[in-house]
């Protein structure tokens, strides 16, 4: 059993968190450019064993997909092809950026910091996946 990532994509930059190995703690991995994403999973995966891969599901209030869904379908059947081992799964992904502009905040980050919109799209990553690995332990 493998680790669990987790991506909140962007048109660019994508944050990314990942399980440890015991899939209990989400933590926040890296920010990358969009545009580079794919090929850093594939280092990444070559180092480390992931079995599961969540991508955060855009949608907006009323449950329809937002704008970006056109680029992560694809980027989700892209990444079914290349690692065909690896279960790619949907999680909603509302609120996020909010969540994380408040963990930010309440964790004692100042102002300027709380403006990297990097660290933002990690913390989203991270929250993406602790919904998740909540989600599944309560099946």
């Amino acid at each position: 059993m493998g680790r669990i990532l987790a991506i909140d994509y962007g048109t660019k930059r994508t944050g990314i968190a990942v399980s440890d190995p015991l899939r209990l703690i989400a933590g926040g991995l890296e920010t990358v450019l969009t545009r580079e994403l794919e090929r850093w999973l594939a280092d990444y995966f070559a180092r480390e064993e992931v079995s599961t891969i969540v991508v955060g599901k855009p949608a907006r209030m009323d449950g329809t997909p937002s704008e970006t869904w056109r680029f992560i379908e694809p980027l989700a059947a892209r990444l079914r092809r290349a690692w065909p081992d690896k279960e790619v799964v949907f999680y909603d992904e509302r609120f996020t950026s909010v969540l994380a502009h408040r963990a930010m905040r309440d964790s004692g980050i100042g102002r300027m910091a709380r403006r990297d919109k990097a660290l933002v799209d990690k913390i989203s990553a991270t929250i993406i996946l602790q919904g998740y690995m909540e989600s599944v332990a309560s099946r």
